[in-house]
């Protein structure tokens, strides 16, 4: 009997053991009452976890993305709720689903508030959770929600040039009077490598435009092992070599903090800066050609 029981329960640890995938393939195929049945059946077995909470958010992140406010809004409250006995005792980044989870509940609010058009709640929100979490890992996610509310149309801020690829990378200010673009990218990061071709064909076509393409350590090179900081920056060069030749000759400065304020929690992040050093376009995520390039034209002839 006993074996039978300990089977038992093995058999229901893996059951749940893809709590997050299943919620997320049910939500890919847009099968909201089947999350909802595989949390609430998780949650009975095995009780509100980190791995939990950020199934949850994911519920959050799928009603905003059909525009479904209220409902979005609901679970990131949830998760935050839920979060807060978790959280004592026990900082943020002690396990990774967790500080996901809470990203992820904040961004949902945020960017809902400005959807109902209360952009300037949603700007307060995020100034409050920068207060908290500022000197934790979700704190460039956090950064990046701001911006989305406030970057366009503000100065853009200095980056941190001390340590770059090759040559090292000019300040912004030396620029000022001509159009920049930012490329935030990452070695590890497939969408930055698809990116590539379209920014090197937007390079060869707009020749007063300024590329500088900032970048930062993770702490690992190839296939995810770990590497000094010396070993990885070796690393970083041979990935700029091999995928990005068209972009080769632009500055790479090297830096967490560029990542930080910029809120390049995604990459690639693109950003335009006009010719009175001015952001004029901020986008998270990959970028089609189209897009960034009419977005270009407005700050080079607009």
């Amino acid at each position: 009997m006993a074996r039978c029981i300990a089977v038992f329960f093995l058999l229901t640890s893996f059951a749940f053991a893809g709590i997050i995938d299943d919620v997320r393939t049910s939500l890919a195929q847009n099968n909201l009452s089947a999350a909802e049945s595989e949390l609430g059946a998780y949650k009975a077995q095995r009780g509100v976890t980190p791995e939990y909470l950020e199934a949850l958010s994911w519920m959050a992140r799928a009603a905003l993305t059909n525009q479904q406010y209220p409902q979005a809004e609901s679970f990131a409250k949830q998760t935050q709720t839920l979060a807060a006995p978790l959280l004592k005792g026990r900082t943020l980044d002690s396990d990774e689903h967790l500080s996901t989870a809470i990203g992820a509940a904040l961004e949902v609010q945020s960017q809902t508030m400005a959807a109902r058009g209360q952009k300037a709640q949603g700007i307060a929100l995020l100034r409050r959770a920068l207060q908290t979490y500022g000197n934790t890992s979700i704190a460039p996610r956090l950064h990046k929600n701001l911006n989305l509310l406030t970057f366009v149309g503000q100065p853009a801020p200095a980056l941190q040039t001390s340590e770059s690829l090759g040559t090292p990378a000019p300040s912004l200010a030396k620029f000022k009077g001509s159009p920049m673009l930012l490329f935030f990218w990452a070695h590890w990061c497939v969408d930055c490598k698809g990116e590539a071709p379209i920014l090197a064909r937007l390079r060869s076509e707009y020749k007063d435009l300024v590329f500088i393409a900032p970048t930062q350590r993770y702490g690992y090179a190839a296939r995810g092992e770990d590497a000094t900081p010396q070993a990885e920056l070796a690393y970083i060069k041979t990935v700029w070599q091999q995928y990005y030749s068209g972009l080769q000759g632009v500055p790479v400065p090297v830096s967490k903090s560029n990542f930080t304020v910029y809120g390049s929690s995604t990459t690639p992040t693109l950003v335009l800066i006009d010719r009175t050093g001015k952001i004029a376009y901020y986008h998270p995520g990959a970028v089609q050609y189209e897009e960034l390039r009419a977005a270009i034209e407005k700050v080079t002839h607009g």
